[in-house]
């Protein structure tokens, strides 16, 4: 059963074409991670589907309604938590949520359960009184996590929700979505981590609004194709830069303080890497073949893209 299905989405601004035709299907009950750099599509993709912002073109169909003709029936059955998500700073995180419990029109009645229960869930029971500008950059997600579910949505939409949040509170986080999955809640979750893409039941990599695949996080690194070799050098940087004159393999990949090589054949691939570091007087600290990442995937799919 599909929660979100689209049709060739597009929406333009000016002569921009934010998203390009963008077919995408998400299961019911599963998190998809909708992944690619800033500018990408994603953050357009998801206001779209949420009835915010309206489609150039194309079709989509969210939680049953379609998005063109349904968006007020729809904006009941979804939540949306964006990059910048609307907290009243002089207003304490009970407050907050009331607030947003009113303009969905929670009834009264079933308010107190539910958000003792929602603060239980994130873990902000003790901060009930506490005003939203005091909370760290984690604590201000969960409580925009809180308002976004006050009304008990059945997709929700998360755009980019741990960008500069902390390691530990981006691990919490996660673990409240995780839940939120046990209770039938389908998430639509955009990132440009991806290590975070690693997490989801299937991701699509999505580039100049265009969709690149769309699959689980193994399918997709599956379909590479070729073989990765890891670099280490001192001067990883220079090396980069050496390497990028060459023009002679698929992709690179700074990854750390290491280089992904792709290559159709790893002996030869060695041997002109070993030959070009040689003659740059660039000493090789280690050169082995590794498993591909999910960002040396998306670097090549996009050089393919670009040269085809």
């Amino acid at each position: 059963m599909l929660s979100i299905q689209t049709t060739n989405l597009t929406k333009k601004f000016e002569s921009v074409i934010a998203v390009d035709r963008l077919c995408l299907e998400v299961k019911t009950g599963e998190i998809f991670g909708l992944v690619g750099p800033d500018a990408s599509g994603k953050t357009t993709t998801l206001r779209m589907l949420c009835g915010l912002l309206p489609p150039d073109g194309g079709e989509a169909k969210v939680a049953g309604c379609d998005i063109k003709k349904e968006a007020e029936s729809l904006k009941e059955k979804v939540g949306y938590l964006p990059q910048r998500f609307g907290l009243y700073g002089d207003l304490t995180v009970l407050e907050n949520i009331h607030f947003y419990a009113d303009l969905y029109q929670v009834p009264k009645k079933e308010r107190k359960d539910r958000i003792g229960r929602l603060l239980r869930f994130a873990g902000l029971e003790p901060f009930g009184k506490r005003k939203a500008q005091d909370l760290s950059g984690g604590m201000k997600q969960k409580l925009g996590l809180i308002a976004a579910l006050i009304h008990t949505p059945e997709i929700l939409f998360l755009d980019e929700p741990t960008n500069g949040v902390d390691p530990l509170s981006r691990r919490d986080f996660w673990v409240i979505l995780y839940d939120l999955l046990k209770e039938g809640v389908t998430i639509l979750f955009s990132t440009s981590y991806m290590d975070e893409a690693e997490r989801c039941s299937r991701i699509g990599l999505i580039h100049q609004g265009k969709l690149l695949i769309a699959d689980t996080p193994s399918a997709v690194k599956a379909r590479i194709g070729g073989t990765v070799l890891e670099l280490r050098l001192e001067d990883h940087q220079k090396g980069m830069k050496i390497l990028e004159g060459i023009g002679a393999f698929r992709s690179l990949v700074l990854s750390g303080d290491k280089i992904h090589i792709l290559v159709d054949d790893p002996k030869m691939g060695e041997s002109v890497i070993g030959d070009v570091m040689r003659e740059k007087e660039l000493e090789i600290l280690g050169l082995t073949v590794v498993r591909p990442s999910l960002e040396d995937v998306f670097v090549s799919m996009v050089k393919e893209r670009i040269n085809s």
